[in-house]
């Protein structure tokens, strides 16, 4: 008979995931992996496999909390633009202490296992790719209608967007002046609104 957990699992995952995001793949040890999950060796590789493993699972929890956030936030906005404006507004108005005030984990983790760990990498290049396939889904929502000009190129613009939402991070994680995040982030999120054909 299989004996039941001992741990809560969702809190493990996001202890993992605010981990891996801070450390990255490499730099993260069993250690680390013990003292943040408050679980043995033995009880980390009985409940997750392996490390590999586990940053996959935390990448897979990271990416469905991003894309549900986008949805969200889409959704709550009366039209695709205003949504994408406002979710490029989102970033300079996060709180001090917020883990998302950092690069993205799934760009960090492209970055350090690209040349090194291929499943790794692949799943994230997945991963940003289905981020990338949200924002064009998004653009061509406004296409629709009628936010934009008919020879508008959704996919091209949603590169454009995801380049931005990458750059913008990465001045969050550089913690520059938080006048500098909000200036950037309202020339972005008026680019994005500058669009509008109506």
């Amino acid at each position: 008979m299989t004996r039941p957990a001992t741990y809560d699992r969702d809190t493990a995952l996001d202890a993992a995931v605010s981990l891996f995001w801070t450390k990255g793949y490499h730099a993260t040890s069993l250690k680390d992996l013990e003292a943040a999950l408050q679980m043995k060796p033995g009880s980390i590789y009985a409940a997750f496999a392996s490390k590999e493993n586990l940053y996959l699972l935390s990448l897979e929890r990271y990416f469905e909390r991003s894309r549900r956030n986008l949805r969200t936030m889409m959704a709550n906005n009366p039209s695709p633009l205003t949504g994408l404006a406002e979710h490029i507004r989102s970033y300079a108005k996060l709180p001090a202490e917020d883990a998302a005030r950092q690069a993205c984990m799934l760009t960090k983790t492209l970055v350090d296992t690209r040349n090194t760990d291929p499943i790794l990498a692949e799943k994230t290049a997945r991963y940003l790719a289905e981020i990338l396939s949200d924002f064009c889904s998004a653009f061509a929502a406004a296409k629709r209608q009628g936010e934009l000009p008919e020879d508008a190129d959704p996919e091209r613009l949603a590169r454009r967007f995801q380049a931005n939402v990458t750059a913008l991070r990465l001045e969050l994680h550089q913690q520059s002046p938080q006048d500098v995040i909000a200036d950037l982030a309202e020339d972005m999120a008026r680019e994005i609104e500058g669009l509008c054909a109506n």
